[in-house]
């Protein structure tokens, strides 16, 4: 192959990486209104929906049983205590949850004031959202209720290999019907000058893309092209080495035995 056909072929690569690259985005600037800015947005413990294995801790200090009990949600979604037995707790608030002992504990204690219990979340273990692509920390984080994008993206660590400018923001649909909600996010002005126009808070399942740069990208697709060629040829340099090996044995041993 000529110098020529190799620049052509290098710049076929490159032409086709940036396509792809550049192509597969489908964000719109306007999918950010289905997100709330952190300073909208009122979450608070009491809103939170429990579920397994998040864990939870009992406040109720005329009752030493169960005050200060710390207990995780099992699988079947229930907390069990010693006096009042099993209480359902997924799919409820900690308020809910707070309410539900109240009422089995009532049949032996007799309660003043209004909340007489408290359930606190000292764990959230059961949601996440999804921090992918060109990040240290690649994978699923657990969900507080106030993670937003600049600090999910912050505690994933980019690598060097990052397109910082063209992160992509994703709210999967439940519904096929419905597409997903995807913003882009530019990172270095978000960290570089304060533009924090586009930091809104994450929901559960919210899933953060941080693609490769173009140049990345490229060498990405060359190693993966060159990487099963570069095993075939190690493999038959070892075979014939092995047997070069054997048989300059075989000569030194023949030869040593004259």
């Amino acid at each position: 192959m000529s110098c020529l056909q190799i620049r052509i072929v290098r710049v076929f690569l490159l032409l086709t990486t940036v396509f792809f690259i550049t192509g597969c985005f489908s964000s719109n600037p306007r999918d950010i209104q289905a997100f709330l800015k952190p300073y909208q947005a009122d979450v608070t413990e009491e809103k939170y929906i429990l579920q397994p294995p998040d864990e939870v801790e009992v406040h109720c200090a005329k009752i030493p049983e169960l005050n200060a009990q710390r207990m995780r949600i099992r699988p079947d979604g229930k907390l069990s205590f010693e006096i009042i037995g099993e209480v359902q707790a997924a799919g409820k608030t900690p308020e809910e949850v707070a309410d539900a002992i109240r009422q089995k504990a009532s049949t032996l204690y007799t309660f003043v004031g209004d909340q007489p219990i408290e359930v606190r979340v000292i764990a959230f273990k059961s949601k996440v959202f999804y921090v992918l692509g060109q990040v240290s920390q690649p994978g699923p984080k657990l969900y507080t209720g106030r993670d937003s994008v600049m600090s999910a993206i912050s505690d994933a660590q980019p690598n060097p290999m990052a397109w910082l400018g063209r992160i992509q923001v994703i709210r999967p649909s439940v519904d096929e019907k419905v597409k997903a909600n995807i913003f882009e996010v530019d990172f270095d002005r978000m960290a570089a000058h304060g533009e924090l126009g586009k930091n809104v808070l994450l929901q559960e399942g919210d899933v953060i893309y941080v693609p490769p740069t173009v140049l990345a990208a490229l060498a990405m697709k060359i190693e993966e092209v060159i990487r099963p060629i570069a095993r075939a040829f190690t493999g038959v340099y070892i075979v014939q080495n092995a047997g070069n090996n054997q048989r300059n044995n075989t000569y030194l041993g023949g030869y040593s035995g004259q």
